[in-house]
């Protein structure tokens, strides 16, 4: 009978193993599901934003277009490189919790049951015998007393380490805020470039009919109606090429949202040509303090990397000198299993272990030279993010007190070219001046007006180049 209740056992024993060796704890993989449409010309669903995307965009008060935050807060919810960033703090967050875990003892505890059947021959008796040996114990193991901050400084190091990581989540956002709000302002400058270009096509093609029929009268040459052809395939092609580039900017807006942006949020011809700031900015002080630039999310990136580096010199300091470790375990052991919790039963140890490093062919020392380098590394690197953020802010606000000369010298050039064009043409119309002139005063004036709208473009980004080279300042953002 009691062979048979120990088969049993052997049986159910074998199944559980069975069983617990069938279990799988990892999540079942899925292919993910295409962030895009199924073909490249398909127009897909907008994306969606969060509440605190929202409510985190509409905070941007410089930027003055609300569909412009609409479509950063469409951005901040979607876009996978921001996503990356934010998976990467909770990544440095679990490290530091790993190092920080090793300043506490692991206390494990531990049931065993053990039994064997001699052979006959190899007992005293000359009969087989079955032994039975049962345990149970509450330990740690390998503990180390952190006598010279080895653990402490790996801690910090850790800590620093995922401090950084958050700086590189605000310096990914803050730069995700300005690609977008870039390729937003970019997109309405090449629609307003393709309004011109289409209403330059319209008005030579309403020139050419009208020197077509001159010619047909007799009242010009055919040199004028081929030159007058010209100036209308000259338009045509920029129509096309300027239609291009629109669908590409709008391509490149999607990229960076992270999806279809919906229609109403998109920017018109008219959005940089009605005279409003699409990104206001109040005025930055002059002098503006270094201190400002300390700020900066990579610069802070910068610090913590620095910080994180002259702990480690204490941590490979600290493995030159002796280390104590300390392993202990109580517990209970029984050869039956009904009487392993007697009170005669009761079983521990200490095992402390002294390690005083002697020889170790200079590793230790070569440790702490290379942690001396990595924070002299380190400090040049901190340096110079210091320095690269004084020189994008020195150059942006260079930049920035010439745009107000500029946009007025250039809106007057467009002014004075309209009115050369219309001279032109009438002095052409009234047999007293060639088709040439007209014909200069007409690719002047398109020049001066492309010329305009790159301008107004390029004082919309300098704008945003500042509120990003402040770090997002509240100095840059208008009140």
């Amino acid at each position: 009978m009691r062979r048979l209740s120990m088969n049993i056992s052997a049986v159910a024993a074998a199944c559980a193993a069975a069983l617990l060796a069938g279990c799988n704890l990892a999540p079942v993989y899925k292919t993910p599901d295409l962030p895009v449409p199924e073909t490249v010309s398909a127009n897909a669903a907008p994306v969606q934003a969060s509440e605190a995307a929202l409510q985190q965009a509409q905070a941007l008060q410089w930027l003055q277009s609300p569909q412009l935050r609409d479509v950063v807060a469409l951005a901040l919810s979607n876009n996978r490189d921001l996503r990356v960033a934010v998976e990467s703090i909770e990544k440095a967050r679990a490290q530091y919790g790993i190092t920080r875990a090793d300043l506490l003892p692991g206390i494990t505890a531990q049931a065993q049951g053990n039994r064997t059947r001699s052979a006959a021959d190899l007992t005293t008796t000359g009969r087989s015998t079955i032994n039975e040996q049962y345990t149970a114990q509450l330990g740690f193991a390998s503990y180390e007393l952190d006598l010279w901050g080895r653990i402490r400084n790996l801690s910090e190091a850790s800590l620093q380490q995922f401090l950084l990581s958050q700086e590189n989540q605000r310096n990914v956002q803050i730069s995700l805020v300005a690609d977008v709000s870039n390729a937003w302002l970019t997109l309405a400058a090449d629609q307003a470039r393709l309004q011109l270009a289409k209403d330059t096509l319209d008005s030579r093609i309403k020139a050419f009919e009208l020197t077509r029929k001159m010619y047909e009268l007799g009242s010009t040459s055919g040199l004028v109606l081929a030159q007058n052809q010209t100036t209308v395939d000259t338009a045509r092609g920029d129509v096309a090429s300027y239609t291009s580039q629109v669908d590409r900017d709008r391509n490149a807006l999607q990229l960076l949202v992270g999806g279809p942006v919906p229609a109403a949020l998109l920017p018109t011809a008219q959005t940089l040509m009605n005279g409003a700031d699409t990104a206001a900015l109040k005025a930055v002080p002059v002098p503006l303090p270094s201190t400002v630039l300390l700020k900066r999310p990579d610069v802070q990136a910068a610090e913590r990397n620095l910080q994180a580096m002259n702990a480690s010199i204490g941590a490979a300091r600290a493995a030159m000198f002796p280390s104590i470790t300390l392993t202990g375990s109580i517990g209970t052991g029984s050869s039956d299993l009904d009487r392993l919790f007697g009170n005669s039963n009761s079983t521990w140890s200490f095992i402390p272990l002294v390690r005083l490093p002697i020889f170790d062919g200079g590793r230790n020392r070569a440790n702490v030279q290379v942690a001396e380098s990595n924070q002299r590394i380190a400090l040049s690197q901190y340096e110079k993010s210091v320095q690269t953020a004084f020189r994008e802010v020195a150059d942006v606000l260079a930049d920035r007190a010439q745009w107000g000369e500029r946009l007025s010298a250039q809106t007057s050039m467009v002014a004075n070219t309209q009115k050369a064009f219309d001279l032109s043409n009438a002095r052409f119309k009234a047999g007293v001046d060639n088709y040439l002139s007209v014909l200069d005063a007409q690719r002047s004036l398109y020049t001066a007006q492309q010329t305009l709208i790159g301008l107004r473009l390029s004082e919309q980004l300098n704008r945003v180049t500042l509120w990003k080279a402040l770090g997002g300042e509240e100095t840059a953002q208008q009140s």
